[in-house]
């Protein structure tokens, strides 16, 4: 099974179920290396698809609770060699994405493609790569049964999500806010979030108009409120920060994973 594949396949078993796709966010070696595989198989026991972020020193998308947990993970000297290690020694229940900066994916060269296949790594975020320039990494890893996944702003031209929607594969990531990640919090399991407001769900819905593949939706949710009213305009709603700080507190990251989707 392809990644493309295997991304699909998970966002349309969440929708037999009546609910969006959780796609849930931790980094990778944090908050210790030693604990990684054992809260990545948490997190693909209960969330549908996991994202695992790459430690990066200028983490320009990223807010300062992921920032923080990069550079803890730098310090104990994760990379993504390591990562790529940890993820292919077993096999997971979800499928697994890597988010990362350019940088870090350059360094492996030629040999990116062929390590993350090996790997089971079903696609790659890459926030720094901009359409244009995409083809740099969206071949290669396409041809090794790898997708790519695109992003799209709220700042986004219209003709531009347009042209994106049009090569996108696995699901195209809306991005909510035109900061960093993160969001309001103010209490609760991982602070009360902000309201979806009528601007991000006309968004959604102009992004709808042009996408072939699912669309999920990402930063600063951090409730099931949330996931439930986006969820009624997005195929999926992806978690980060709201999950590292649990990560941070030592709670259970699949206990979370959980109350999003309404339970306990």
């Amino acid at each position: 099974m392809t990644g493309n594949q295997a991304i699909n396949t998970a966002i349309d078993a969440a929708r037999a179920e009546g609910r969006p796709a959780l796609v849930a966010f931790l980094t990778g070696g944090y908050p210790t290396r030693e604990g990684f595989l054992d809260n990545l198989a948490k997190l693909t026991s209960e969330a549908d698809i996991v994202e695992i972020g790459v430690p990066f020193t200028d983490p320009m998308a990223d807010g300062m609770t992921i920032q923080n947990s990069s550079s803890a993970a730098l310090a104990q000297g994760v990379t993504l060699n390591w990562i790529l290690e940890q993820v292919g020694s077993r096999q997971w229940d979800a499928p697994v994405l890597l988010m990362s900066y350019l940088n870090p994916l350059l360094s492996l060269g030629d040999n990116l493609a062929k390590r993350c296949a090996a790997a089971n790594v079903a696609g790659i975020i890459c926030p720094d790569l901009p359409l244009d320039e995409c083809d740099l990494l969206r071949v290669p890893l396409a041809a090794a049964g790898v997708t790519f996944i695109q992003l799209v702003t709220p700042v986004t031209a219209p003709e531009r999500i347009e042209a994106i929607c049009k090569v996108a594969s696995g699901f195209i990531y809306a991005v909510t806010v035109t900061g960093t990640t993160g969001g309001a919090r103010s209490g609760g399991p991982a602070g009360d979030a902000a309201p979806v407001t009528g601007a991000v769900i006309d968004y959604l819905k102009t992004i709808k108009q042009h996408a072939t593949v699912p669309v999920c939706v990402g930063f600063g949710i951090r409730s099931p409120e949330q996931v439930k009213e986006l969820g009624a305009h997005a195929d999926g709603v992806i978690v980060g920060s709201a999950l590292v700080e649990e990560l941070t507190a030592g709670r259970d990251p699949a206990a979370f994973v959980r109350y999003l989707k309404g339970g306990k």
